[in-house]
């Protein structure tokens, strides 16, 4: 098997000169994303028949759950830096084999602590592979156009993979297993692995072990991953919860050592040792209202798809399929959303779009005010075709925004930081609106308010990206200015 280097850039790496991108790179640097985003949601409508076999409590599924994505979140920028400095590449196949380990390791756990153990481990690799997908990406597509269609392919497909997870979940534990929902990534995995040595080419490290910036990695997971584990607490201990209070209060201290960190850091300059967070990139224009336009978005959609879940199977009766089939025009409307969001992209740049998209998110989550113990399924149709057009849309939009603020030496990092923004913003969604709808009675009355909430986080989300447009059209970053891993 032939693979190439970072000076032999294989011909399927360009994109065709009409602008479409060649399909074998794209394929294989969607696969990986497409399962980390399936494998946040996949264990949702399985919860039950988990909790069954393995014998779980309340606080071990809640980590099952919710704990891969804290850890995800909390190692994203680890990830980032290694493959802005060990290669990209290598860093996303090292990714690729530690989630199908893990992948297994889910398939085959007997106990709680095992499942959970495992499931940690997923994130780990999870974290890996999501920054150094997107970084190579970027270099493979050098062209505006072909790097716009590409990254609609990309971030449509991880779209689709998150809000199908329930579906999928539910066709596989109807049909065969909760532990199939792990299996079923062990080929999926393999096969990205081998395209990606087949068609990506390698690249350069930039630096040696020198750069990895320990104290910063260090500081930045210890205070993400404690942020994220108050989160997901608070959804079953309360707000209140010493162990909460603790959490939180460690991840601001962490958090605040991290910045100072990494301000000294960057201040001095040293070559071969960057910051592994460069504080400069938050400077970049629209750089900032993106990060924030990602917290918002997840916090919105994400944070209202667990409660539409719990809503169909505790409110309604719907099995784990039912629930599944249910939330079924969301993913649909994923893969007409997001082809559409990366040729308005190519045209138009990514803020027109995003704004656009947020604003009919921000309508959509409205029409879950009609949601009642016996509403007619048809009614809630619109809310979930509204914002399963407008969520694929913006994190595209989003994404081709972060790839062109960053400088090409930093494509990791600047993915990093986007992804860790949504994470959280999923993170602080799924507690507060638990804590909203937690206690007899209160389900379908939370279920409203959190709708308010959500819509009102696209809308303020739609202002950061009204702005940002505003600020970046001077500068022609959204025309399409200064990319990542291209000319110009």
């Amino acid at each position: 098997m032939r693979t190439t280097t970072g000076a032999e850039a294989p011909r399927t790496a360009l994109p065709a000169a009409a602008g479409r991108p060649a399909w074998p790179p794209l394929i294989a640097l969607s696969l990986g994303y497409f399962l980390v985003m399936l494998d946040v949601t996949v264990v949702t409508v399985a919860v039950p028949a988990i909790r069954d076999s393995i014998g779980a409590g309340a606080s071990a599924m809640a980590w099952v759950v919710d704990g891969y994505s804290a850890v995800f979140g909390a190692l994203l920028l680890l990830g980032g830096g290694f493959g802005d400095r060990l290669g990209h590449r290598r860093v996303l196949l090292a990714g690729l084999g530690v989630f199908a380990l893990a992948s297994l390791g889910c398939a085959v756990a007997t106990s709680a602590g095992a499942l959970v153990a495992a499931r940690l481990a997923q994130g780990a690799g999870g974290a890996l592979l999501v920054p150094t997908s997107l970084a190579l990406l970027t270099t493979s597509y050098p062209s505006a156009a072909g790097r716009a269609r590409a990254l609609g392919v990309w971030a449509g497909l991880a779209g689709v993979a998150f809000a199908a997870g329930p579906l999928v979940g539910g066709l596989l534990v109807a049909g065969l297993d909760w532990r199939a929902a792990f299996l079923v990534n062990i080929p999926v995995a393999l096969a990205a692995c081998w395209l990606t040595c087949r068609h990506v080419p390698a690249g350069a490290a930039r630096t040696g072990g020198r750069g990895l910036d320990p104290l910063g990695q260090v500081l930045g997971v210890s205070g993400v991953l404690a942020l994220a584990g108050a989160l997901n607490e608070a959804a079953t201990r309360g707000w209140t919860s010493p162990v909460v209070l603790g959490a939180g209060a460690l991840a601001a201290v962490a958090l605040a050592l991290f910045v100072a960190a990494e301000r000294r850091r960057e201040a001095r300059a040293v070559p071969h040792r960057p910051p592994l967070l460069p504080l400069s990139l938050f400077g970049a224009p629209g750089f900032s209202a993106t990060v924030a336009v990602g917290v918002l978005l997840n916090l919105g959609y994400y944070g209202m798809l667990y409660l539409a879940t719990l809503y169909l199977q505790n409110e309604r009766g719907y099995g784990a399929l039912g629930a599944g089939l249910a939330l079924l025009p969301t993913v649909c409307m994923a893969v007409v959303a997001a082809p559409l969001a990366g040729r308005l992209t190519a045209r138009h740049g990514p803020y027109p779009p995003m704004t656009g998209a947020l604003l009919v998110g921000g309508v959509g989550f409205l029409g879950w005010l009609l949601a009642g113990p016996h509403t007619p399924y048809p009614l809630l149709l619109p809310a979930l075709v509204a914002t399963g057009l407008a969520t694929p849309g913006t994190v595209l939009a989003a994404t081709t925004a972060i790839a062109r603020s960053a400088p090409a030496g930093n494509a990791g990092a600047a993915s990093a930081v986007f992804n860790v923004g949504r994470q959280l913003g999923n993170a602080v969604g799924v507690a507060l609106f638990a804590t909203l709808t937690a206690g007899p009675g209160r389900l379908v009355r939370g279920l409203h308010l959190s709708a308010l909430i959500a819509s009102a986080a696209f809308l303020a989300a739609a202002l950061l990206a009204r702005a940002a447009w505003r600020d970046t059209r001077p500068g022609g970053a959204a025309a399409g200015g200064r990319v990542t891993g291209g000319a110009g």
